[in-house]
């Protein structure tokens, strides 16, 4: 028999405003347990929601930005269920006329992951467990959410975990939310379900994946779990299911729900949304170049693939980089720097995220131009960049003379030779056969040149020398 893996994602994204969707209370992280929430957002009687006009903006921008179809008349609904963090027992949510439809992000591979809509939302609130009491927070109770609903294109934990890291780039390259999986402003639930020979499996669905490992794990277990089940003999239930990060495995929590069980009605207390040309040609005009769009043009500038990669993770770092070229630095080597030098010295992701570092953009294209000029060496560079992000330096107080004084290519060569004398069992090695052998004597060259050797040139005269 031939087993299949098919999943869709449901990804609800906090969405960047500064107060609730149907309320003026602060979306603000981390303040204390129910002091953002007042009679709106925790369901009091006679209170009625206030649309915030933002989050339906970022809502439709989404949608854009995720080549979706905008509906030109969207409405609300109550989604009725009842769980304690959710005072009103009902959800304001979207059901039959969503703002967003038809959508979808091409991966790497060219494979197209499609999205069936993107519906805009009210967050629940948030259980606190500790022993055998349950405390509950409301401070989440109508935060702004859009759910981003995906085609069951996926099929492998890999494809799911380039679907989540495009869509939270995208996102967070449009403005749209920060998607901190670690603060919950972006969660994932998968639905798996596996294929007998083309034939439809059972789905069920892991609630509330809030990393991109765990996200991999859980949908690798639960695909054993099924496909260990079919190949005895059995039959999948439906069901929900969470993961259990110690154990690695997916446990059933409940039968899964249909959206009969949720008696979806149209929300009596908004009025059907129209969106007109103006207010999409203003969604349309606020988002950037987007990651991919962005790769393509810098790789078509000389950037490494790899490279180009790396840099458009990252918004704020692509600003800085094209800053740089602005003043102007070269687009090699200003790229390999800031991959390089200091993306090694800012190893959080969350600090490449923010790209606050000491180095005016300015000051940064200052040594750059210095390397494409020739005046110094890449390796110069590099300890430049690395002392002026250490110390906050400008460019003329951290480049000394020696920097600048870039050595001869006889003294170079000679250099090498010295190197090559000096690591005879790596020399033995990389005869050998060993090609990585070769960057043991990179560390002799930066030390006997104060780090004023060419490594790249001193690269290709190593691999003479050791060819003759």
């Amino acid at each position: 028999m031939n087993f299949k893996m098919v999943s869709g994602i449901e990804t609800h994204v906090e969405l960047a405003t500064a107060t609730k969707v149907f309320c003026g209370c602060s979306t603000k992280f981390g303040a204390a347990p129910n002091t953002l929430c007042c009679p709106i957002c925790t369901g009091q009687p006679g209170v009625l929601p206030v649309l915030n006009r933002k989050a339906l903006q970022l809502c439709i921008r989404a949608g854009l930005a995720l080549n979706c179809k905008i509906n030109s008349r969207t409405r609300f609904a109550r989604k009725n269920y009842f769980y304690p963090d959710l005072p009103k027992a009902y959800q304001i949510s979207q059901e039959a006329l969503p703002v967003c439809q038809d959508g979808f992000i091409r991966l790497e591979s060219g494979k197209i992951i499609r999205i069936e809509r993107i519906h805009l939302e009210e967050d629940a609130g948030k259980l606190v467990h500790d022993g055998d009491k349950t405390f509950i927070d409301y401070n989440r109770c109508g935060v702004p959410l859009i759910e981003i609903v995906t085609r069951p294109d996926i099929s492998s934990p890999q494809e799911a975990r380039e679907y989540i890291e495009s869509l939270q780039n995208i996102l967070r390259f449009a403005g749209v939310s920060d998607c901190r999986m670690q603060e919950g402003s972006l969660r994932c639930d998968v639905n798996i379900s596996v294929s007998v020979d083309g034939a439809e499996g059972t789905r069920t669905e892991i609630k509330n994946l809030n990393s991109l490992s765990n996200a991999e794990r859980a949908m690798r277990s639960e695909y054993e779990r099924q496909l260990a089940i079919l190949e005895g003999g059995g039959v999948v239930e439906q069901a929900t299911m969470r993961f259990d990060e110690k154990s690695g495995r997916t446990v059933a929590m409940r039968t899964k729900e249909s959206a009969r069980d949720y008696r979806y009605f149209t929300e009596p207390d908004i009025p059907d949304i129209l969106i007109s040309e103006i207010d999409l040609q203003a969604e349309r005009a606020a988002i950037p170049e987007l990651p991919a769009q962005r790769r393509e043009r810098y790789v078509s500038l000389g950037v490494s693939s790899h490279t180009a990669t790396l840099l458009t993770k990252y918004r704020a770092v692509c600003d800085y980089f094209e800053s740089c070229l602005s003043m102007g630095a070269g687009v090699k080597n200003a790229a390999n720097l800031i991959a390089g030098t200091v993306f090694s010295a800012l190893p959080a992701e969350e600090d490449k995220l923010a790209f606050n570092i000491k180095i005016p953009a300015e000051e940064f294209a200052t040594v750059v131009r210095y390397a494409d000029e020739g005046r110094m060496s890449i390796t110069a560079a590099q300890l430049a960049i690395s002392r002026m992000l250490e110390s906050g330096c400008r460019a003329s107080d951290c480049i000394s003379a020696a920097d600048l004084n870039k050595i001869s290519d006889e003294q170079l060569e000679k250099l090498c030779r010295d190197a090559i004398a000096a690591n005879p069992a790596a020399a033995a090695d990389y005869r050998g056969g060993k090609q990585k052998a070769i960057g043991a004597f990179f560390g002799y060259l930066k030390h006997a040149s104060g780090g004023r050797a060419d490594i790249k040139q001193a690269e290709l005269i190593i691999k003479r020398l050791l060819s003759e």
